[in-house]
């Protein structure tokens, strides 16, 4: 299986270095970069002596093992989603499956599960949506993460689901892993974590305790704004065995395309990440200096800053009140943060004033985004914006996101800028 080949890999393999070699043992062909399979359906052996039926008391996944893939129909695997899981299980520590999307694979997990009562914090409204459906269909209850009342209230116990999404959509937070992992172990409930903000290396969820671990491989697994991904990772091999047989059915798989494209995105996931978190650390304290008013902002910036901006989230702010927040972190923080400015107009205005943000959804392409959020979800405050930062330069995206807020300030607000012509 796919893990017994990983385990063969010498432990101190980097991220990159796995990214890059452990599928290599599915290669067949002199080609360096894998070939695209588009193929729905593959033949059977024209060797009479070896075309069996399979036995069926032996689940599928043993049939079609990772280390020796025997590809029957693409909606059981297929060579380009193969190599992509198997990469992805080395990355993750654990065995991978994907799927069609993030939402599929959050879907996937709970219809597996089947929990009576799942405690879940805000976070994406999207994994909200899905939880209602299953509401709908036999009565799944939802309650507060937070709230031991509930949780009594409930009877959330074994079988049940503890939902942790961290660091938290859309503020970029960081949620403090271990102790929700004790209180659900301590009720024999599974623990599931929502990890797509900060994939390896920046943090582990399945060291800490995590059950399954969820990503939306859309976003920084996929990394180039063109694939739709999604992602279940855990260590416990009757939970994979049982997830990959209802996929067959639920038949939420990823497309040929969808699987080759992550396979390229994916050689260069370490790299990307920590470049774009520790951007985005960098955006987040120059911001928070000048917001505070601390030495090293100048005067310039801190009018800026202070006549536009409410309130910055970030983990690597938490993390300075917090000590937690660098045990479960330690490669970093995300590359992405929530500004909050000081009214909904100029929240709605900021994104237009910028030329190195796109303004548009989602998050984790090399490419920088903002969104005001309120186009995407409506419980947000409309003062809430969502940043995603890319690869770009940092001292560019500072001076774009600066000449943004000023004039911001201009339209808006203009008595709050008393000097003309502020510069970075």
């Amino acid at each position: 299986m796919a893990q017994e080949h990983h385990q063969q890999l010498p432990s101190t393999l980097s991220p990159s270095t796995l990214a890059i070699h452990a599928d290599d043992y599915l290669n067949t062909s002199t080609d360096v970069a894998p070939a695209l399979h588009v193929s729905t359906t593959f033949r059977y052996t024209n060797d009479l002596n070896a075309l069996q039926p399979p036995n069926f008391d032996t689940p599928i996944a043993e049939i079609l093992s990772l280390t020796n893939p025997t590809h029957v129909y693409s909606r059981l695997s297929a060579p380009n989603t193969t190599r992509l899981e198997s990469i992805l299980s080395a990355l993750l520590h654990g065995r991978v499956l994907t799927y069609s999307s993030g939402l599929a694979a959050f879907h996937a997990l709970l219809v597996y599960l089947r929990p009576n009562v799942i405690a879940v914090s805000d976070g994406y409204h999207g994994c909200h949506g899905v939880i209602g459906l299953l509401t709908k269909l036999y009565g799944l209850k939802k309650i507060p993460l937070d709230d031991d009342g509930a949780w009594d209230a409930a009877n959330l116990g074994k079988g049940d689901v503890v939902h942790i999404e961290t660091p938290l959509n859309p503020t970029g937070e960081a949620v403090d892993l271990k102790k929700w992992v004790k209180k659900a172990k301590e009720r024999g409930a599974w623990v599931t974590v929502d990890a797509t903000f900060a994939p390896p290396p920046l943090q582990d969820p399945l060291a800490l305790g995590a059950d399954v671990v969820m990503h939306s491989g859309t976003k920084y697994i996929g990394g180039h704004s063109d694939m739709l991904c999604g992602v279940l990772v855990t260590k416990h091999e009757d939970v994979w065995h049982g997830l990959f047989a209802e996929r067959v059915f639920l038949g939420s798989v990823m497309g040929s395309l969808e699987g080759w494209l992550g396979v390229r995105s994916v050689r260069t996931l370490e790299v990307r990440i920590t470049s774009q978190g520790r951007n985005a650390t960098r955006i987040v304290g120059w911001l928070n200096a000048a917001f505070k008013g601390e030495d090293g902002a100048s005067e310039e910036v801190r009018r800026v800053v202070g006549g536009s901006v409410l309130k910055i989230q970030h983990a690597s702010l938490q993390a300075k009140e917090e000590n937690w927040v660098d045990e479960q972190m330690p490669g970093g923080y995300g590359p992405v943060f929530a500004l909050i400015l000081q009214d909904k107009e100029m929240a709605r205005r900021l994104p237009s004033k910028l030329a190195l943000f796109h303004h548009a959804t989602s998050l984790g392409g090399v490419e920088s985004l903002i969104e005001w959020r309120r186009m995407s979800d409506s419980t947000v405050d409309e003062r809430v914006l969502r940043v995603s930062v890319g690869l770009e330069n940092w001292e560019d995206l500072k001076q774009d996101l600066f000449t943004g807020l000023k004039a911001v300030l201009e339209d808006v607000k203009p008595e709050k800028l008393s000097v003309e012509g502020l510069s970075v």
